[in-house]
């Protein structure tokens, strides 16, 4: 422990002049009871701004590229083989 700290925690708080509570307005500063603003701000998460359509929205063509890709791949496991054998010698 911080001299300091031991010198504080012993001689207790000082008081304060301006007669202001710091720990009892943090306590009365939390979530306000009514937010006039809430209504103004619904419309950021709701309909076309919600968080999955602003998700849905941010990789455009992902989905197609993706089953396009995969075609592909089957296509070509399945059709283009690979007759020429490198790296082998024939005898």
């Amino acid at each position: 422990m911080f001299p300091t700290r031991l010198l504080r925690a012993h001689h207790g708080e000082k008081p304060n002049i301006t007669g202001f509570d710091v720990r009892k307005f943090a306590a009365s500063a939390g979530q306000p009871r009514y937010d006039p603003w809430e209504r103004a701000e619904a419309w950021r998460y709701t309909g076309q701004f919600s968080r999955w359509n602003r998700l849905k929205g941010a990789f455009p063509g992902l989905g197609i590229a993706t089953v396009a890709f995969a075609a592909y791949c089957g296509y070509e496991y399945l059709f283009l083989k690979d007759d020429h054998h490198h790296g082998e010698e024939h005898h």
